[in-house]
């Protein structure tokens, strides 16, 4: 049940599994006018020509229903008859694109192609897809996520995420074509009317920092905290030094940092004004304390719908958006 949440405004950066099953959770509790989702670009890339967007796909599908329940990503009940007909052709394979999936990247291609924008594309998709909150991408103007790594030097993020499985050791990140960016329309006027802003519990290095990378993201979030005191609050994506998905642990580790809650809160220190880290990690909540950071201690492990509805509603009455 949603609940009436009095008209204040939330917004959201997310990329990722963790973001989106977070975004997912705060659709389910606030009404849909009251939820803005700004999803990381960075790791967009172009595959056999066409234009991928696994972020924003992942958002989007898992806020229409649509995502795999037991991936997190691409589409449930997923047919892979073109995949297995490329292999047999000796076709790059490493990248898995499903059949329905696939439709997704064709049609958004075309009106790429056709001078429409990524946001007024990802509008429409989410028009067709039943999803009612205003979801936008980072950025209209490409950004591209590049990994340097020890073995590797430059690698696009989906050749060290998919293609390499994370293996190569990382020693940091480049944000190609972050100079030239604009925020997408509607970014800056939502951070603007934001009674709360939320940092899903998504990788801090590559979906969460190309978002604030964008220049006048983070700009308008510290200007927005500094004169209004709007709440910025970061759900960690660490738990006892790991992670549920993906990478970031062991890039904190190459980077020469503990993984933690801890890092995490550092990361952001100086931009959020609160912190969620897991009842697993209630130790570090002193630490985290003396950063200056409220904290709010939870459950953050979301395996169910329920669990990602109870999270975002512990989130939203902490920031005082619920009552």
């Amino acid at each position: 049940m949603k609940s009436k949440d009095q008209g204040k405004k939330v917004v959201a950066l997310a990329g990722g599994v963790g973001g989106a099953k977070l975004a997912d959770g705060l659709a389910q509790t606030l009404n849909p006018e009251r939820l803005t989702v700004i999803v990381n670009t960075g790791d967009d890339f172009e595959h056999f020509n066409l234009h991928i967007s696994p972020d924003l796909d992942t958002v989007c599908y898992t806020l229409a229903g649509k995502a795999n329940p037991i991936t997190g990503w691409g589409l449930a009940g997923e047919s892979w008859n073109m995949l297995e007909g490329l292999g047999i052709l000796g076709g790059p394979t490493w990248f898995r694109l499903g059949d329905r999936d696939l439709a997704t990247h064709l049609e958004r291609t075309r009106r790429l192609r056709q001078g429409q924008t990524l946001s007024q594309v990802t509008r429409d998709f989410c028009r067709a897809w039943g999803v009612t909150v205003r979801v936008l991408p980072m950025s209209d103007q490409p950004v591209r996520t590049i990994v340097l790594s020890a073995e590797h030097d430059a690698l696009p993020f989906q050749d060290y995420f998919v293609r390499l499985q994370c293996r190569p050791r990382v020693r940091g990140f480049r944000f190609e074509g972050i100079e030239t960016a604009q925020p997408a329309p509607g970014v800056l006027s939502a951070l603007h009317e934001a009674n709360c802003v939320i940092l899903c519990p998504s990788n801090p290095w590559v979906s969460l920092d190309p978002i604030l990378a964008v220049p006048g993201i983070r700009e308008a979030l510290l200007r927005r905290r500094e004169t209004d005191r709007l709440p910025v609050i970061a759900v960690t994506p660490i738990i006892r030094g790991e992670t549920i998905k993906g990478p970031a642990a062991k890039m904190y580790t190459e980077l020469g940092i503990q993984p933690s809650a801890l890092a995490v809160a550092r990361h952001y220190c100086g931009l959020i004004s609160a912190f969620v880290l897991d009842s697993q990690d209630e130790a570090l909540q002193p630490e985290i304390a003396a950063l200056g950071i409220d904290t709010l201690v939870e459950d953050t492990i979301m395996k169910t719908p329920h669990d990602r509805q109870r999270l975002a509603r512990k989130i939203l009455e902490f920031t005082g958006i619920l009552p």
